[in-house]
């Protein structure tokens, strides 16, 4: 503001010694002094910002964007403001845990002013505060857990830090929005040592699965084995029952060509002269059998009681004369 009335000053003192006229060189600075006042007057605010203006080194109000008009020489724009989510990165620090280990930690915020007024005189810096707030705040939450925990909460973590800072971000004029970790380090001793912990773990899962493998093979092969032992076995009763069932049909077969042949005899006795032939077979056979015998060796086996041979002999004799005298008569 000083410095356009200052122009508008040497405007007129210019326009004095061109003219070297009183009433060019008023007329000069009160044109430039409308000219001052209307550019002083209008306000142009961008979107998504808020400016304060202050009267008197009073707060009056929170221009809106748009055009807008103030008071010049009474009014000011003290404070500028962007309704915009701003991301501020946290420095990373040194946080304790539970278990006395140490913990490089870093994150970042996300916040966005919502009121102008409380934003402008609330704190005298806002960020700074937001910053100094999420960095006590993580390091009282890591503090209260051990280190293995840390890697697993970060989202409870992240959600104490924004509650906290939104609580305290309502006297400020702003809302924090969310808090995220960036990283976790922990010294280089712990880090060689959870390499360690974590190769041993995968070493003892390797066994552990090695050994469920050879269990189910010896398992599958047992059930294989087991499995080929019945089906062998309903093989060998399969087989049984055929074999037994082919000898019963075998039997029954022989039986029932025994049974033929016996009633053919039977049959062929019980016709005409049938009696007298199967005696005449019979005494043939007889004597023939024991004709084999006398061959067999030189010892000559005779029937203990001749009379038997000789009786068989005669009945074979008498059949056979009986045989031929009817044929004889039928000549």
């Amino acid at each position: 503001m000083f410095w356009k009335v200052l122009v508008a000053a040497v405007l007129s003192i210019a326009a004095a010694f061109l003219t070297q006229s009183v009433g060019i060189t008023v007329a000069t600075f009160l044109v430039a002094m409308i000219v001052v006042v209307i550019v002083e007057g209008i306000r142009v605010v961008p979107q998504q910002n808020a400016w304060v203006v202050e009267r008197l080194g009073k707060f009056h109000e929170s221009l809106l964007p748009g055009l807008n008009l103030i008071v010049p020489f009474i009014d000011r724009v003290a404070y500028r403001h962007s309704l915009k989510e701003v991301p501020l990165d946290v420095p990373e620090q040194v946080c304790i845990t539970k278990d006395n280990t140490q913990l490089a930690v870093d994150g970042i915020i996300y916040f966005q002013v919502v009121d102008p007024k409380l934003a402008s005189y609330g704190t005298s810096d806002y960020v700074l505060a937001i910053t100094q707030l999420a960095q006590t705040t993580l390091r009282s939450e890591v503090g209260k857990m051990e280190l293995d925990k840390t890697f697993e909460s970060r989202d409870e973590i992240n959600r104490q830090i924004v509650a906290v800072l939104d609580e305290a971000g309502r006297t400020w004029g702003i809302k924090v929005l969310r808090y995220e970790i960036k990283s976790l380090t922990p010294p280089e001793s712990i880090l060689r040592a959870m390499q360690a912990q974590i190769t041993a773990e995968r070493e003892k899962r390797a066994l552990i699965a090695k050994s469920e493998g050879q269990r189910q093979q010896e398992i599958n092969l047992a059930d294989g084995q087991r499995q080929a032992a019945i089906l062998s076995s309903e093989g060998e009763k399969q087989a049984a029952i055929n074999r037994a069932q082919g000898e019963a049909a075998a039997i029954i077969t022989v039986a029932e060509a025994t049974a033929n042949a016996v009633r053919q005899v039977a049959s062929a006795i019980g016709a005409e002269g049938g009696l007298q032939a199967a005696n005449l077979k019979v005494a043939e056979l007889y004597i023939s059998a024991f004709g084999n015998l006398a061959k067999a060796g030189n010892t000559l086996i005779v029937p203990s009681n001749l009379t038997d041979v000789s009786t068989l002999v005669s009945t074979a004799m008498t059949v056979l004369d009986r045989t031929k005298a009817p044929g004889a008569a039928g000549k």
